[in-house]
């Protein structure tokens, strides 16, 4: 085996352990940048208000605080007093062109993966450019299109990978869908990861 050859052998292992080193150091490490990130905000900017306004020096004072404030304001919103008053809100809200569009855009969205009635319910194959996509079954489809394409026609919205916010709406045949027994969160997993993590199916 000459030198030159030996060369790119040794070049093409080295890489191989850079890239093996990487995908084992990457999700940790950003893992814990993401933790000491919401850390660093709840301790060293709320905790530390807190801190000094009650004369106390608590450490994690700032995560339990916001913990303590999502949770009253889930029970707050339980009330129908509230709700009507978020109702009235989300009315004002609705009058303001950009703001309306933000505000309706991301409640839908944390709506579909958040709450336990979530719109991604139902996983899908459809036909796409001569091959096929996962996506998720949607609720409905828009009058003014059922008006054009027919009532056998539905709606499912395709995630893009590696981006959790985007995505597109496909209105498909209903006979053209496959279902496909997997659970929403581990569609959604393997599609917004590219298809690098899934579950392994049970022997």
């Amino acid at each position: 085996m000459s030198k030159k050859i030996k060369k790119k052998t040794l070049i093409a292992g080295l890489t191989e352990y850079f890239f093996d080193g990487l995908i084992v150091i990457v999700p940790p490490a950003i893992t814990i940048f993401v933790v000491m990130w919401i850390w660093n905000l709840t301790e060293g900017k709320i905790g530390k208000t807190i801190n000094e306004y009650l004369n106390t020096d608590l450490p994690g004072i700032g995560l339990i605080t916001i913990a303590f404030s999502i949770l009253l304001v889930g029970f707050i919103t339980a009330n129908n007093l509230a709700k009507r008053i978020i109702a009235l809100a989300e009315l004002l809200l609705d009058k303001i062109p950009v703001v309306k569009f933000i505000y309706s855009s991301v409640k839908q969205f944390a709506q579909a993966v958040l709450t336990s009635n979530s719109a991604f319910k139902h996983v899908v194959l459809v036909p796409y450019h001569q091959s096929w996509a996962l996506g998720f079954l949607m609720t409905n489809v828009p009058n003014p299109v059922r008006e054009k394409l027919g009532v056998d026609y539905v709606c499912v919205f395709v995630p893009w990978s590696l981006n959790m916010t985007s995505g597109t709406n496909l209105f498909v045949r209903r006979q053209d869908i496959i279902f496909v027994n997997m659970k929403a969160e581990d569609a959604l997993q393997f599609m917004l990861t590219a298809g690098t993590i899934s579950k392994k199916p049970k022997r």
